[in-house]
């Protein structure tokens, strides 16, 4: 136990100092869709830990998972889908830094009825993302179909990027009329980036296609996939038609384009937001030299490139630029440290940079851009570079203009999961379908455990039921008892059984098994065998303690259980500080407000000494005491605070402020008190995690040496 509580610690040490650097560089804060970690739900299993591609996103703090460095996450959501609890959501934006995006649904309906919205434009930028949302939305759309009016397609889909064109595939496969639309050429997002820039870093399984294995791919690779893919679904992609309105209703749309109209029954808005680039909002930005993406390295040749931006696209164009021509490169960044990108890039930027093939400027933000030069403000400094060409990677802008003649709404989100709206949530969801099967499967294994045991108990029930001398005559005696054929086999069975149960723990560490099952049901078949187990070894010993390493197997056994059980159910009822931290902080700030009010009116003296004293007492954070000392201070602090309240009573004017002002103190005071206790709880409970791994290793020797004796006692494989 020492050993695994020792190694938990420096785990926990190396999240808390990975957090203070991200802090002081800045990169803790997440910049868009990021995974939020419910403290009270999260029952520190880890798996979410090192299944995110892009490195030490989250780390362990307090013995739960934590986002570390947030301007990093770019939505993988690998993390949800490993958390075996769903005690991690996937959100846009922060309670502070909000993001505006277009009001969609769970089915990616937008707030115009039959308009429905999925890829980079709904915020979800990530390829793998966008086309497991564009075949999402097929699967919903191809439910819907009916009678067509001539020259009428069921659906139109505007842009052909991932997005686009996974839905399009998807429709295909269904058997659903559509038509594809982009203002410029096949692929979107993706034809627009630099030559060779990698795309892709999962697996996808795409129609028509089959199954993408590389995990790396270039630009090129992919848009040769989805050129097959189109070739073998046997459509086209209408290039060139740029949509400017959207008349009608759902079931009967009328999309203006500039080459004509098209009727559809529904619409599909896949068009991203690389089309609506951000700007700098500088003089001289309208002029020809300023562009804002890369396609060509090698047309910059002598030439002197400012690149501005600090993600992945502002460093694969400055990456590019240094490796594929001999131009002069610079990068600004308003931040010291690079932002929301990958670390391959980082590594990759880092070393250019100490070669003295691309220069930094960071932080730096520019001012001025003219024709053969461009101002930029660095700290207190101003300096002019001379310059031909500038490269703006500062990401794109929601398309307002775009969304309004489309009639969509947008709104600014404070943390909220994507695919969230006002309106109730659809029935046939893929998370509805999800929690149906695990409710299915829970309810399947716990009726195959009843009827094992009813089984168990049908074979032998009047003699587990007789005294132990009296089953000596029993004719079943020699079958039934530990060492019988039947009892030894259950023994057996059993035994394997309940090594079993082990495979959960290899699932969350092994990465080659992390897409085989989801890890709830996995955490399902785990929590079974761990209830069965002990119920099926009371048969194999003829509910009898015989001998002491037997008598130690399942004890062990029964630890195991009783603390996986309060990890998975007990440990989530007791409320993390978290929710009572934050009220307390707001209850802070009316008493501060409160204060600045009643800080005049106190008299020189004793009393206004001691309201004073009070003020500070109520309004400071949380000692963080532990769970014994917060208990036994807890009454003195209630009897001084209701001594000092007395003589603060005649300060008050009115008796409403001080109603107010009383009911403050005291709901401070006790949240202090609970901020510490369930601090202190939790941790108290945490160590559940510590007797049920240890425990478990226990468990497996105890049963190597219950198998060993019994084998050494001429007891051998009864099969």
């Amino acid at each position: 136990m020492l050993g695994v509580a020792l190694n938990r610690r420096r785990i926990e040490r190396r999240g808390r100092q990975d957090l203070e650097v991200a802090k002081e560089r800045n990169l803790h804060e997440p910049a868009s869709l990021h995974p939020v970690i419910n403290p009270d739900q999260c029952i520190g299993s880890l798996s979410c830990i090192s299944v995110c591609p892009e490195g030490d996103i989250l780390g362990v703090i307090e013995g739960r998972a934590h986002l570390i460095r947030g301007a990093n996450c770019i939505g993988h959501g690998r993390c949800a889908l490993e958390c075996p609890v769903d005690a991690i959501r996937l959100v846009f934006g922060t309670s502070v830094r909000g993001v505006d995006l277009p009001e969609v649904d769970e089915r990616f309906e937008s707030s115009r009825p039959g308009v429905h919205i999925v890829g980079e434009l709904g915020g979800m930028g990530l390829i793998r993302n966008a086309v497991r949302q564009g075949l999402e939305l097929a699967g919903y759309l191809a439910e819907m179909r009916g009678p067509l009016a001539r020259g009428m397609v069921d659906v139109a889909i505007v842009g052909s990027g991932p997005a686009g064109i996974a839905t399009a595939l998807g429709l295909q496969e269904a058997g659903v009329s559509f038509r594809i639309l982009d203002q410029n050429s096949l692929g979107g997002t993706i034809a627009c980036y630099p030559r060779h820039k990698i795309v892709l870093t999962e697996p996808l399984d795409v129609p028509f296609y089959g199954r993408l294995t590389r995990s790396v791919m270039s630009k090129e690779d992919l848009l040769e996939a989805i050129q097959k893919s189109i070739s073998n679904a046997k459509f086209k992609v209408y290039e060139g038609v740029q949509v400017m309105s959207l008349d009608g209703q759902d079931g009967d749309f009328t999309v203006m384009t500039n080459k004509g109209p098209l009727r559809a029954r529904k619409v599909v808005l896949a068009c991203g937001r690389r089309g609506t680039p951000r700007k700098l909002g500088v003089p001289g930005e309208q002029l020809s030299k300023v562009t804002y993406r890369l396609i060509d390295a090698e047309q910059y040749e002598d030439c002197k490139v400012l690149v501005v931006g600090g993600g992945d696209s502002a460093l694969e164009a400055a990456i590019s630029l240094a490796e594929e021509s001999n131009a002069e490169v610079t990068l600004s960044y308003r931040n010291a440290e690079l932002g929301r990108c990958r670390e391959a890039n980082r590594q990759k930027f880092n070393e250019l940079v100490q070669s003295g093939r691309i220069r930094a400027l960071m932080p730096s933000q520019v001012t001025q851009v003219t024709e053969k030069d461009v101002a930029l403000k660095a700290g207190e400094k101003t300096e002019t570079l001379a310059n031909d060409y500038i490269i703006v990677n500062i990401g794109g802008e929601l398309p307002l203009e775009f969304l309004n003649k489309m009639g969509v709404g947008v709104k600014r989100v404070f943390g909220d999961e994507p695919g969230k709206s006002s309106a109730s949530p659809k029935s046939g969801s893929k998370q509805e379908k999800e929690e149906k099967f695990r409710r299915r499967l829970a309810f399947g294994l716990f009726a195959l455990g009843a009827a094992i045991v009813a089984f168990l108990a049908f074979k032998g029930g009047s003699y587990y039921l007789a005294e132990p001398k009296a089953r000596l005559k029993l004719a079943e005696h020699a079958s039934l008892k530990s060492a019988g054929l039947w009892g030894h086999g259950v023994g057996v069975v059993a035994t394997l059984f309940m090594l079993s149960n082990f495979l959960y723990s290899v699932r969350k560490r092994f990465r080659v098994l992390k897409g085989t099952a989801p890890i709830r049901t996995w955490l399902t078949f785990h929590m079974f065998v761990g209830f069965m187990s002990p119920l099926v070894i009371l048969f194999h010993a003829a509910f009898q303690s015989k001998n002491m390493v037997a008598a130690y197997t399942f004890a062990s056994l029964l630890v195991v259980v009783v603390t996986g059980i309060v990890g998975r159910f007990l440990f989530g009822l007791v409320p993390s500080e978290n929710g009572k931290a934050l009220e307390h902080a707001e209850i802070r700030g009316q008493m501060e407000r409160l204060r600045s009010q009643v800080m005049p009116m106190l008299p020189v003296g004793q009393t206004g000494t001691a309201v004073r004293t009070l003020f500070e007492r109520v309004t400071a954070p949380p000692t963080g005491r532990g769970l014994i000392g917060a208990v036994l201070a807890f009454p003195l602090e209630r009897i001084g605070i209701w001594f000092n309240l007395l003589r603060a009573r005649n300060l008050f004017d009115e008796h409403d402020h001080y109603a107010a002002f009383k009911t403050s103190v005291e709901r401070l005071a006790k949240l202090r008190l609970q901020v510490d206790f369930y601090r202190s709880f939790k941790r108290l409970m945490g160590v559940w995690r510590l007797f049920h791994a240890v425990l478990a290793i226990f468990l497996v020797l105890m049963i190597a040496g219950h198998i060993g004796l019994s084998w050494f006692l001429g007891y051998h494989w009864i099969f």
